[in-house]
């Protein structure tokens, strides 16, 4: 009897809601305390198979929507492309090989490979000896082409160049294009240690470790790159242990080179040459070809750990995978080709990216919603929902709800800019449901606004 009761009233208090479209007393009380008003706020919710929202918060209003615009980068990517796409990177010979020695250039030619990493690149280069190749004679050629030229300012969004975040896409992407730096505190002084080994370049340490400043924002250093030195400045806490960053400073090309000379090296080659662009010789066979990992597996780094330069990546490649230049404007035209197929209107849409990283990139809360409801009847569904991160459990919602009986019970992804906070996907209550759940939230205060996204959060989840 006392669940029929909780039923009804459950259902009476949605009924309220639908004819009010008012949010859960506790979620407006915490947009309250975080002084952030209502017409800032964008949230949907509603169930995997309905076609109306319980509830329904400036669902049309245009809106920037940070990380969460990945949704849809990756399920057109899933649907464009196949869970089993896998980018290749492919070695050509110009030149005649004899007895280990090319008499001519090694070329390398990219398409667009998100996760070509250096674990990847030295086994490899261990194949291309296997294959009989030692020593080159002429100059490692880097063939990019694959995507057009894009006038990328790695300081332009926020004025941070040598943030890893701000990578650039490249058709011959390595590594992230990133240098992990790790310091150690010694007396006064610090160790250096800089990975991955950059052939042709020193690194010259100035950074000292001084006892002056706390261990929560004691680190004041920076890293530049001068010549061919790499140039370390300023100061870490003496007594709070190893320090470790990432940082981009090399051009692409440069990072490239640097890698696989020191690469090569360790392998035992040459390399009597120097960087060059270029392209593959026409007509010629790869000498040896490297393939990614598929999709469906690189989509889960993407939305898991929110990886911008590996959105950009799969962005550029869902235009020239589709015989489309490998462009903004090539990839814009396939979202869009993809909507229409859709039956979906999304008159709002701005793309810049695809990863979110973004001032200008837009899209309401309704229309994100309708890509989750499109995710949820994809034939891959599975492997849309498997790459967001598990509430709770692991990602960029490891931390919320992680000593919660709701921890696991829901599949989102985040976004996170300067006055946007953003989360949206599933969420799995407790009577067996599965709601879409989109909440944007732009304003000056937004960063102030998880308790208001958690608290809708855990009273979907607690339904019963």
């Amino acid at each position: 009897m006392k669940r029929i009761l909780a039923a009804l009233l459950f259902w009476l208090f949605l009924g309220g809601l639908a004819i009010a479209a008012n949010l859960p007393q506790p979620v407006s009380d915490a947009l309250k305390r975080a002084h952030i008003p209502l017409n800032s706020v964008g949230i949907v919710v509603r169930q995997t198979q309905a076609r109306q929202p319980i509830i329904s918060q400036n669902a049309r209003q245009t809106m920037n929507p940070a990380s969460t615009m990945k949704l849809l980068t990756t399920l057109v990517g899933l649907e464009t492309l196949g869970p089993a796409y896998r980018w290749k990177t492919e070695a050509y010979l110009d030149g005649k090989l004899e007895d280990g020695v090319l008499n001519g250039n090694l070329v390398f030619k990219g398409y667009g490979d998100p996760r070509l990493t250096i674990e990847q690149l030295w086994l490899w280069l261990h194949e291309l000896r296997q294959r009989g190749l030692r020593e080159i004679r002429g100059d490692v050629v880097l063939d990019s082409g694959f995507f057009e030229a894009i006038n990328h300012d790695p300081a332009e969004f926020d004025n941070d160049p040598i943030r890893a975040y701000n990578v650039g896409p490249n058709a011959l992407l390595l590594n992230f294009n990133a240098l992990h730096l790790r310091l150690i505190p010694t007396a006064g002084q610090t160790s250096a240690l800089l990975e991955p080994d950059l052939y042709g370049y020193t690194i010259s340490n100035r950074i000292t470790a001084t006892t002056q400043v706390p261990c929560n924002g004691g680190d004041t250093y920076a890293a530049r790159l001068e010549g061919h030195s790499i140039v370390l400045e300023g100061t870490i806490p003496a007594d709070c242990g190893e320090v470790e960053n990432y940082f981009a400073l090399l051009p692409h090309g440069d990072y490239f080179f640097a890698v696989f000379g020191a690469l090569w090296k360790e392998l035992g080659g040459t390399v009597q040459g120097k960087l060059s662009t270029g392209s593959a010789p026409i007509n010629h066979a790869p000498f040896a070809t490297r393939f990614s990992p598929p999709l469906s597996e690189v989509i889960r780094d993407i939305n898991k750990f929110s990886n911008n330069t590996m959105a950009r990546q799969l962005f550029l490649t869902l235009g020239a995978a589709n015989g489309i230049p490998g462009s903004i404007s090539g990839s814009t035209a396939v979202v869009q080709q993809w909507l229409k197929k859709q039956q979906l209107q999304f008159p709002e849409l701005v793309l810049e990216n695809g990863a979110g990283l973004s001032r200008s990139e837009r899209i309401s809360a309704q229309n994100l919603a309708d890509i989750l409801q499109r995710a949820a009847h994809s034939p891959f569904s599975a492997e849309l929902e498997a790459s967001l991160p598990i509430l709770g459990m692991d990602g960029t919602v490891k931390k919320r709800f992680n000593d919660s009986e709701i921890a696991g019970h829901a599949h989102l992804k985040t976004g996170t800019l300067e006055g946007v906070k953003s989360i949206a996907g599933y969420v799995h209550a407790q009577s067996g449901k599965q709601w879409i759940v989109v909440f944007i939230i732009n304003h000056p205060n937004a960063k102030y606004g998880q308790a208001a996204q958690d608290t809708l959060i855990e009273w979907l989840a607690k339904w019963y």
